[in-house]
């Protein structure tokens, strides 16, 4: 019946039928035209390519400080020998060691954290791991100092069992002294996780996660931040507290005085706003961070052009701007 009505409108209107052709052939030439990239009218745009279009959405960030702050020293590293480890702390604090903690207790202990009985001291977490672990041992630290833990020799621990194992090798915790300073600081208690070297598994002592726990009951992954790299290939680590520094591996060699007085340069000129350019457009400073991949690649200009990441390809749910002074 449709085609019999549009044989007789042809018939009497070739007009019709010739324009029908061309708003076909047009429709058909924009859709091949955007898949190739070319820019094509808004009214011929399909609503996928529309939304592709819209700016990323901006997480709002609560910017706090992080009073907790530690670091793998650059002595030898064994579960044997134990490992050196430097604290950096805006308040008094004590450091306390778990060697050969169980996974499942540790997991326990921060889900106790969150659901039932606060850990804001040593006590609390020893309490909370209910004794699980091989060795315990406390320190205060010092500013500056670097400290040396260890599993007694009489123990005759040299190794924590063939893989896979069921407890970290090295738990170390850090907590505020004073309870005035509990009260000032949202964030009460830093849970590291550490890699210790043995006999068995050779890889060098390094912090495996980062945990921190508020005085609500909160519990939030310490996660890096990924920043782009002037070779382009490379990704440098800027952890998201301020006084959280990066961890440094045992055994690296020393850098040169050259090196680390461009790193000295390179730090200056992040405090002062400057940095990196943007991998897009190479222009303008990065200050934009992606999540959920947490790559610091593109600037403010660049960052509502994509929908994917240019460094791991991963899909942008949301962005938040990076600052230089202190900490989000």
């Amino acid at each position: 019946m449709a085609a019999v009505f549009l044989v007789t409108l042809f018939e009497y209107s070739p007009l019709f039928y010739i324009s029908v052709v061309s708003l076909c052939f047009l429709v058909t030439a924009a859709m091949v035209l955007g898949w190739f990239g070319v820019d094509v009218p808004v009214i011929l745009r399909s609503s996928d390519e529309s939304e592709s279009v819209l700016p990323t959405p901006e997480k709002h960030m609560v910017q706090v400080t992080n009073p907790f702050g530690l670091e793998v020293g650059r002595g030898p590293a064994s579960v044997s020998g134990g490992v050196y480890l430097r604290p950096c702390c805006l308040e008094p604090c004590v450091l306390t060691c778990f060697w050969g903690c169980e996974i499942r207790a540790l997991q326990g202990a921060l889900h106790a954290h969150q659901h039932s009985k606060r850990i804001s001291t040593p006590q609390h977490i020893q309490e909370a791991l209910q004794l699980r672990y091989l060795h315990c041992e406390s320190f205060t630290c010092e500013e500056g100092e670097e400290l040396h833990t260890q599993i007694p020799a009489d123990r005759g621990v040299i190794d924590l069992g063939p893989m896979p194992r069921e407890c970290y090798p090295l738990v170390a915790v850090l907590t505020l002294t004073e309870q005035d300073a509990r009260e000032t600081h949202n964030i009460v208690v830093s849970v590291s996780v550490l890699h210790v070297p043995d006999d068995r598994y050779s890889l060098s002592a390094r912090v495996l996660f980062q945990y921190l726990l508020t005085s609500q009951g909160n519990m939030y992954e310490l996660k890096p931040l990924f920043m782009s790299a002037d070779s382009g290939g490379a990704s440098s680590i800027s952890e998201q507290s301020s006084t959280q520094s990066e961890p440094r591996e045992a055994g690296r060699p020393e850098q040169s005085p050259v090196l680390e007085e461009e790193q000295e340069l390179e730090d200056e000129l992040w405090s002062v706003g400057g940095g990196r350019d943007c991998v897009v457009c190479q222009n303008a400073a990065v200050n934009r961070v992606l999540l959920p991949c947490r790559h610091a690649c593109v600037c403010d200009g660049c960052v509502s052009r994509f929908q994917h990441c240019p460094i791991c390809r991963a899909f942008i749910l949301e962005s938040f701007s990076l600052c230089q002074q202190g900490a989000l």
